[in-house]
């Protein structure tokens, strides 16, 4: 599986070839730095872990820089990609270069939060009707029973924290590369935030 960490810029809209208007979303894939490799005979999976973004060395501790080898600097963000589908050696920095050829994509990101949301929001009731007198707008409404069991059954639709989950989108269409400027652009949205960390891998499903 090829897959790399990215950046979400942010969102624009782009000219097909046959003159469509199509949004996409702007990934800046910067350097990932081959921190380790796996293999199926010591580890029991062959796997590869990548880094990206410099720490600062006040900033890391003895237990944490012990992972990375002597000529790398400890990364902020790390992420281990399982049957990598390239010869790679540590240290080596992967790029934009990764996806050549491939057209479609997997983005995995987490989504952003909305903090505690009721159950018009959070999972798209109805609610009652607006008008005076009818004391039932924006409630759950029941939730359980009179008698027996007499409880709240578990998984029930009900108001709590919304979003900060992670989301992945499948098959998404890679509509342009710009090696030059390290930006990948795919069609559609992509969850979380501006400048939030995402995952892009080679689709599973095409």
């Amino acid at each position: 599986m090829l897959g790399l960490m990215a950046k979400k810029v942010g969102m624009t809209q782009v000219f097909d070839d046959e003159g469509n208007l199509v949004p996409v979303t702007v990934l800046r894939i910067d350097p990932n730095t081959v921190i380790a490799s796996k293999t199926r005979d010591k580890d029991g999976y062959a796997a590869v872990l990548l880094g990206v973004d410099d720490m600062k060395q006040n900033r890391v501790s003895k237990p944490y820089a012990g992972q990375f080898p002597e000529n790398i600097k400890p990364k902020k963000r790390i992420k281990e990609f399982r049957d990598f589908e390239k010869e790679v050696v540590d240290g080596d920095e992967l790029g934009i270069e990764v996806f050549e050829g491939i057209r479609w994509v997997d983005v995995t990101g987490v989504s952003k939060g909305k903090g505690t949301q009721g159950v018009i929001k959070r999972w798209g009731f109805k609610g009652g009707r607006s008008t005076h007198g009818s004391k039932f707008h924006r409630e759950p409404g029941s939730t359980g029973q009179s008698t027996y069991p007499g409880r709240t059954f578990k998984n029930m639709k009900l108001p709590g924290r919304m979003g900060r989950e992670q989301v992945t989108v499948l098959s998404q269409r890679v509509i342009k590369v710009d090696v030059e400027n390290k930006l990948i652009m795919v069609r559609g949205a992509v969850p979380g935030i501006n400048k939030g960390l995402v995952v892009i891998r080679a689709a599973v499903k095409k």
